[in-house]
């Protein structure tokens, strides 16, 4: 069974004269394996195609896909017409339990849930059908009766955007405003205590911070009265305490709802999750959607890259954790010491950071609760902003990703990073920088046109890009599915490593950090009010501080070792918190 699948916005025909039909063999034998359509535009014939893969190569657009599927798939769940995208399988909601989606991105997901929204019919990939055919394609099965719900007009939907700062675009006034008109459950006061936003209900909505549009996002969709709420992502721009809190309310929320979460975060989604769907296939050409899964199951599953029930293995190498603190490593040259600096605004908040060194070669993670003063501390050493007391000797040059990323350029990816690099059509950039961060198929396409994760990857790539002794690094995980995350992680790491430069991330995924860092920047004091700088310590002294200030607990999966958050006052988190091992214990 194979698929063809064309990226119609990336081909260009009138630019490359059908390359894919002039090099097709079996065209070249008088099939009309590849035609052109209606729309001028190649249609390949799935039943012709021989699978070789000489359109693909010879596409300079990379517009094509050709996919060999497993025979045990059946007709799809949906279909965008002849040569797109195909979803196979749809998650199953379930009233009283929060079901998790894992996959990487571009992969169906938000297809399969606009179905179980009402917002997209299913076509079985045939096209137009009616609702009658659907229903009796699942009669018997566990969809029957939602879809059936869902054909009837019954079922009410709520739903949280991924992209929380696209709302400043689509709503103007103030945070009451809107929290008011969503408010269809009466628990508005309820939502905003617990969700920490009574100093921001009577801001204006362009006024907020990423964070703060979040968790308003999260009360919005939680406020409203519906039969299945799906929540896109949490875990962007919030800090760790606040996922947790979010996880919390979400987990209230499923016990008298039917609630589906995507997320990437694997600690947060296997505190939030009691069953999880994973999505597997090839980005922007097909998707499947597995059967559920206790969530430690699925998860582990998903990281070892081998499906067992499915029998299917989505990944070559399996993604592993570390079970104990990286050893302390041995001296450096600093690259940069810096003397006790502060920055007070306005506003009243006020930043204090004490004297500290940062050593060439390594990598620095900074971690602390939001509105604490990390962006304002990775400013200052990029020379955006200057202290008011205290003076840093920069003589480094400084190459800066910021928090919240701005797509204005109309250009292209291509000429963006050639505009910064000189080594852009080297092999080692090839390889070190474009293929790692999965930046190929986005070189022609334009910067103001990308996804939120894609211009994340784009950004990552910018900063590497440039010449500089030290790199900062403003949350990088933001809107990266797991995959990107790790491939991110091993590409900031290496670079670090291979040009003996020196990198600083910013980040809330404490696997990220952890898999990162050599040391570790820890910020405390009162968000919003005062921020206090300490260390660099080294990782165990670091996380221990970090995590003890937030009153949690990381306990190793005993199959894959990676860290799940313990309950809090269980028998775990009270040895742990008495032991002062608040992470790298696996005891």
């Amino acid at each position: 069974m194979r698929l063809a699948v064309l990226d119609r916005d990336r081909c260009q025909p009138r630019l490359c004269d059908f390359q894919c039909i002039k090099f097709c063999p079996r065209v070249r034998t008088g099939d009309e394996t590849i035609i052109v359509g209606d729309d001028g535009k190649p249609v390949i014939s799935e039943e012709l195609c021989a699978g070789c893969g000489i359109c693909v190569k010879r596409c300079p657009f990379d517009s094509i896909i050709i996919i060999g599927l497993p025979e045990a798939l059946e007709e799809p769940t949906h279909r965008y017409g002849k040569n797109g995208f195909a979803l196979y399988g749809l998650p199953v909601p379930a009233t009283g339990k929060v079901t998790g989606i894992l996959g990487p991105n571009g992969i169906g997901k938000s297809t399969a849930i606009n179905i179980l929204s009402g917002t997209l019919k299913p076509n079985l990939g045939k096209g137009r059908i009616g609702w009658e055919e659907i229903l009796d394609y699942y009669a018997g099965s566990t969809f029957h009766e939602y879809l059936e719900g869902v054909s009837q007009k019954k079922i009410k939907t709520s739903q949280k955007p991924q992209y929380v700062d696209m709302i400043p675009k689509k709503f103007k006034g103030k945070v009451r405003d809107l929290l008011s008109k969503t408010d269809e459950r009466g628990i508005l006061n309820e939502l905003v205590k617990k969700l920490d936003i009574e100093g921001i209900i009577d801001r204006n909505i362009e006024e907020l911070s990423g964070g703060e549009l979040q968790r308003v996002a999260l009360a919005a969709c939680i406020g409203r009265e519906a039969d299945f709420y799906f929540i896109d992502e949490i875990s962007p721009y919030l800090d760790i305490y606040q996922r947790i809190k979010s996880a919390q309310i979400i987990r209230e929320l499923a016990e008298t709802k039917a609630v589906m979460v995507v997320e990437h975060d694997l600690a947060i989604l296997d505190l939030l999750a009691d069953m999880v769907h994973i999505a597997y296939g090839t980005p922007g050409g097909f998707g499947v959607i597995t059967l559920p899964k206790v969530v430690r199951l699925g998860i582990n599953e998903y990281l070892k890259g081998f499906l067992r029930e499915e029998n299917v293995r989505i990944r070559t190498e399996a993604i592993e954790f570390e079970v104990h603190a990286p050893q302390i490593s041995k001296e450096v040259s600093p690259l940069l010491e810096f003397d006790s600096f502060s920055k007070k605004y306005d506003g009243g908040f006020e930043l204090e950071a004490q004297g500290g060194n940062i050593r060439k070669g390594e990598v620095i993670g900074v971690v602390g609760p939001n509105g604490i003063g990390k962006s304002t501390f990775v400013k200052i050493l990029a020379g955006e902003i200057e202290p008011d007391t205290g003076k840093l000797d920069m003589k480094i040059k400084v190459s800066y990703k910021p928090q919240y990323i701005k797509a204005e350029e109309t250009v292209t990816v291509t000429e963006l990073l050639r505009s910064i690099t000189k080594q852009f059509d080297t092999s080692f950039y090839q390889g070190e920088i474009l293929k790692p961060l999965q930046l190929e198929r986005l070189l022609n396409q334009q910067v103001n046109d990308l996804s939120g994760g894609e211009l994340q990857r784009v950004a990552i790539a910018a900063c590497l890009s440039r010449t500089a002794d030290l790199y900062i690094l403003d949350e990088p995980s933001a809107h990266l599915d797991v995959e990107q995350r790790v491939l991110a992680t091993k590409v900031i790491r290496r670079f670090a490593e291979n040009n003996k430069v020196t990198a600083m991330v910013v980040d809330h995924d404490i696997y990220m950090i952890d898999m990162l860092s050599d040391r570790l920047l820890v910020f405390e004091g009162l968000p919003m009010i005062k921020g206090d700088v300490h260390g660099p310590f080294n990782m165990r002294d670091g996380m221990n501080r970090f995590l003890k200030n937030i009153g949690i607990t990381f306990r190793r999966d005993e199959e894959t070792k990676r860290p799940r958050v313990n309950k809090p006052d269980s028998r775990l988190d009270r040895a742990q918190k008495a032991e002062g091992e608040y992470y790298y214990s696996v005891k």
